[in-house]
């Protein structure tokens, strides 16, 4: 028998007020790929044009309303995987392209180029088991592995690419004011998010206009997704419908709501299809805000016609259709045929990196809170872990032990000694990690920010100004992890010598750093969704 009186606990007592929060409905981009999409515009790939080299077969693919060429590029990469890239052919300027993620630049193989029927092109790898069959009008592309049809691309003539344009006010100089790929009702305009995006008090200004890209995939005989991490989800991926995509964008969401496609902490591009016998990889190369659409259709039989006693009956084979929107840079992505879960892995593996292996210690007990006021604090805890037989390798100090909330520095009030301290913990073979954030704190005689303001290091506005946005220390610049010389500067900042309060005869072994919020600045995106204007950071995180 229950106890009377008994309360019921929800875990939707303290969930995320979602309307602080973006969802598809208030996301531009979003609602104009969904209304291009009932207008049914078609690509057509002029093979023709195509083109061999050393690493790909290029080709161009032309919007037969727009009349506006794009450039495709198709390579094979050793261990059966092949890419996709695809571009503006003559863009106003350079689009962004993502840095770094790949390890290496991929080592690629010949692919064996052959005409299929009329207005076709097959591309093979060496042995002939896996092939691209490009399609011209209207342009589509089959992955072929040993005869069988596992995935096409743009089966459903999903491809979508906004161009960059000349600004509005350099635009009212020429001749032409007219843009054939906008309405230029203001109404439409404001409505679409062409030119400014609003969302509460914060715009979103779009120099160059949209450049928003989309392209949907299909996976033939899968009913099993599974990946583009972090949402609070089951483990295999649902059905989407209009206006529930699942949302690849850095959120550090306190309370977040369970069973929901929002983003949260991290995102990863990255999806996996599974049946029996095979298994293929997606990994969609792309920095920015990502909507991802899924649809299955499961296998059935249906009665074709009755004969006699026995009914003729057809297999319809499943098919899911994932379809990818992001809000600019260019389609990047790598097929990764399998065909067993293990070879997937290897391959998004060889692409990307494996994980280090982590140090000794990191496996055992780590003990952390916010906050440990100071350094008495720090000793009574440390010695009730003693007092009652309790194991732990690690104290963590989050951001009071700092100055002021100024990262590199000690609170000399709250933390007069940290060398002692590190003594007393290193004496008990234990270590000590202390926090550090990508926020710099705008203050003239902060030595980390001057120094990074003089090296013009922080990420711009849209007006080419330092910008500053709201973070844990108040006002603050944020540094432009994009550029390598910001990362080798920011990594100095680490060492014994210029990280002032360490015990620089033991750090090397002993005193650790916590870096928070790597993924791209997510607790300032939370903050009621824009704490920034987005186009200052747009291109900054790397969401994996």
């Amino acid at each position: 028998m229950e106890a009377a009186g008994k309360e019921e606990i929800s875990v939707e007592d303290e969930a995320v007020d979602k309307n602080i929060f973006k969802d598809c409905s208030k996301i531009a981009f979003y609602r104009r790929q969904k209304q291009q999409l009932s207008i049914k515009s078609t690509y057509q790939a002029l093979l023709d044009s195509a083109t061999k080299g050393k690493d790909s077969t290029k080709f161009q693919i032309l919007n037969e309303a727009t009349k506006v060429p794009l450039l495709a590029e198709v390579y094979g990469i050793e261990g059966n995987i092949f890419r996709v890239k695809i571009n503006e052919e003559t863009p106003l300027k350079p689009r962004y392209e993502v840095p770094d993620v790949v390890t290496s630049k991929p080592r690629t193989v010949r692919l064996i180029s052959s005409s299929g029927d009329a207005g076709s092109l097959v591309l093979a790898d060496g042995k002939g088991d896996l092939k691209c069959h490009i399609t011209a009008n209207p342009f589509k592309v089959d992955l072929v592995s040993e005869e069988e049809v596992v995935m096409s691309i743009n089966s459903l003539g999903h491809l979508y690419f906004e161009h960059l344009q000349v600004p509005l006010k350099k635009r009212a100089t020429k001749e032409n004011k007219e843009d054939t790929s906008v309405d230029a009702s203001q109404e439409n305009q404001e409505d679409l998010g062409l030119w400014e995006e609003k969302f509460g008090k914060f715009v979103d200004v779009k120099v160059n206009g949209p450049a928003s890209i989309g392209l949907d995939f299909s996976l033939h005989g899968f009913e099993h997704l599974y990946g583009i991490p972090q949402h609070a989800e089951s483990h295999q991926l649902k059905n989407t419908g209009d206006g529930d995509a699942y949302r690849l964008y850095n959120l550090d969401v306190y309370g977040y709501k369970i069973h929901d496609k929002m983003g949260i902490y991290g995102s990863v591009p990255y999806l996996l299809a599974h049946k029996p016998g095979r298994t293929l990889g997606i990994f969609w190369l792309n920095a920015s805000e990502t909507l991802v659409e899924i649809n299955t259709e499961p296998a059935v039989k249906y009665t074709l016609t009755q004969m006699g006693p026995v009914a003729a009956k057809q297999k319809v084979r499943s098919q899911t259709d994932v379809h990818w929107m992001s809000e600019s840079g260019i389609i990047d992505v790598f097929l990764l045929t399998g065909p067993t879960p293990s070879d997937v892995f290897k391959q998004y593996s060889y692409l990307t990196g494996t994980q280090a292996m982590p140090p000794l210690f990191s496996l055992g007990y780590h003990q952390c809170r916010w906050n440990y006021e100071d350094e008495q604090d720090v000793k009574a805890v440390d010695a009730g872990f003693d007092e009652h037989d309790i194991p732990y390798d690690v104290m963590w100090l989050d951001i009071e032990h700092t100055e002021g909330k100024r990262y590199f520095t000690w609170d000399k009030k709250r933390f007069p000694n940290p060398k002692r301290m590190q003594e007393l913990l290193r004496n008990k073979k234990r270590k000590l990690v202390v926090i550090s954030d990508p926020h710099i704190k705008i203050d003239p005689d902060y030595s980390v920010y001057a120094e990074a303001k003089e090296q013009g290091f922080f990420v711009r506005n849209h007006e080419g100004g330092d910008f500053a946005g709201v973070c844990w220390p108040g006002l603050s610049s944020y540094l432009d992890f994009t550029n390598p010389k910001v990362r080798e500067w920011y990594s100095s900042l680490f060492t014994f010598s210029a990280y002032q309060g360490l015990d620089v005869t033991r750090s090397r072994t002993f005193r650790k750093q916590w870096n928070e919020l790597p993924e791209g600045l997510p607790v300032i995106v939370a903050m009621s969704q824009m704490l920034r204007d987005q186009d200052s950071i747009k291109g900054i995180s790397t969401p994996w």
